[in-house]
């Protein structure tokens, strides 16, 4: 079973997507906070394994619990809500290692999906959303960053570079192993070493890195 927890301002919003997840046979709804200060405390109450969070809230805002949360031994995956699909605090809240974003206008069935899928250890990277707002936001980046980037990736063997590019396009690991002509087992293998040699914490991060580093390296 799947331990979540809801945050967010709103009770409609909180209610709706209580509803939604109630409708999993494999999802639990183990909480509600209405801000980031409550959100901490509940995630010690309640030890969820995934929590819904919205990025604008009064008080302490999405991010700032998103930073108390990660400070845990083993916090749970994080995904963040947003009414807008480019937003500045959910860029930065990808680089503080939250497990991806979601806009509150995702289907319910994406909704359950997404949350199956980072319980599962996968950071959400949806081409349609996602990486527009990684492209977005990464292009933005100084030279300085974009150097720095790509003297990171320069620790890959080509053969991580690639898939690590192929996570960077949104593409799922089926996708990458039919493009490269590989296993899908090697293509997680590949990420997976991609990932500690980079001391990141999810395919959302390595996507950043490799957008940043395009900053030099061009395409």
């Amino acid at each position: 079973m799947i331990r979540v927890l809801i945050v967010d301002d709103e009770d409609l919003v909180r209610s709706g997507l209580r509803m939604i997840l109630d409708t999993a046979d494999d999802i639990e709804v183990v909480g509600e906070a209405t801000d980031g200060a409550a959100a901490v405390e509940a995630v010690r109450c309640h030890d969820p394994d995934v929590v819904l969070m919205d990025v604008r809230m009064p008080g302490m805002e999405g991010l700032s619990a998103l930073t108390e949360i990660n400070q845990a031994a083993a916090p749970p995956k994080v995904i963040m809500l947003t009414t807008y699909d480019l937003d500045d605090y959910v860029h930065t809240a990808l680089r503080r290692a939250a497990a991806g974003f979601l806009l509150k206008d995702t289907s319910p069935q994406d909704l359950v999906t997404a949350i199956r899928t980072v319980a599962a250890g996968t950071a959400i990277l949806s081409p349609a959303v996602t990486q527009r707002l990684i492209t977005a936001f990464a292009e933005q980046q100084p030279p300085a960053t974009a150097v720095a980037a790509r003297a990171q990736l320069e620790l890959l063997t080509e053969r991580e570079a690639q898939v690590a590019h192929g996570v960077a396009r949104g593409l799922s690991n089926a996708e990458i192993a039919r493009e490269i002509a590989v296993g899908e087992p090697t293509v997680k293998s590949h990420v997976s070493r991609a990932l500690t040699k980079l001391c990141l914490a999810n395919r959302v991060q390595l996507a950043l890195l490799v957008r940043d580093a395009k900053g030099i390296m061009g395409g």
